[in-house]
């Protein structure tokens, strides 16, 4: 009789396709079950996490990414008791201030405007170290998965971001084994961000990535492989 592997789903983030897993993809499959969730159809977090639910199995761990992170909490509201254990990349659970806001809003009116590429080039900074902005195979990536999102998916994602829950009150029901992953030179997290995770959800416990920016699945596919691998491993 064969054996049925444990399943992992998959969450990404903004702008992100399933090709910012791909190390991971590669590294985890023989042992997996692997999943990636469909963040590009729904204009809300609560519908992102609802597709997410109706294409997983009944019992599966979950890795998201930035945005995905979003949809993770929400999952967690929704069927908690579907998840085995949960590792966030890269994320945060307070929903926008006025500004946070704002910014969004200029990037919908860009990209109203016919003007999708120049948001594209300008939130790449923000996205990788430092010492990785000129970059040229890693941008391709970045810059490909941009593409491959297209202007549409990306207002869909803009809009459920910006209408997201705060998930900081829900954090304290978090009852499973929680990872919490984040390169030290994140410019979208921060470390008061990884600090009220930690609070709220119990047990929960943080690895710094050191010299990775936004994207340790592919600044650091090694780090994050092993990261994974060991997390994994028990269950």
């Amino acid at each position: 009789m064969a054996v049925s592997r444990p399943a992992v789903v998959f969450a990404s983030g903004q702008l992100l396709t399933d090709e910012v897993w791909a190390p991971q993809v590669a590294a985890l499959s023989a042992d997996y079950d692997l999943r990636m969730s469909d963040h590009g159809r729904d204009d809300t977090i609560a519908g992102m996490a609802a597709r997410l639910l109706e294409g997983a199995p009944p019992r599966f761990h979950l890795a998201a990414h930035a945005m995905g992170g979003f949809t993770a909490f929400e999952v967690m509201r929704q069927a908690p008791q579907r998840v085995i254990s949960l590792v966030l990349i890269a994320t945060l659970a307070p929903n926008d201030g006025p500004a946070q806001t704002e910014r969004r809003q200029g990037y919908i009116r860009l990209v109203e405007d016919g003007r999708f590429d120049e948001v594209v080039e300008e939130r790449i900074p923000i996205l990788v170290h430092p010492a990785r902005r000129e970059d040229g195979p890693l941008l391709a990536v970045v810059r490909r998965m941009a593409r491959e999102t297209g202007a549409p998916r990306f207002l869909c994602q803009q809009r459920a971001i910006m209408s997201r829950a705060d998930s900081r009150p829900s954090l304290a029901a978090i009852a499973v084994p929680t990872l919490l992953i984040r390169g030290a030179q994140d410019g979208i997290t921060t470390e008061a961000h990884q600090a009220e995770i930690l609070a709220g959800v119990a047990g929960s416990r943080l690895v710094v990535v050191e010299d990775c920016g936004h994207l340790p699945t592919l600044e650091k596919p090694l780090t994050t492989n092993r990261l994974l691998s060991d997390w994994l491993a028990p269950a």
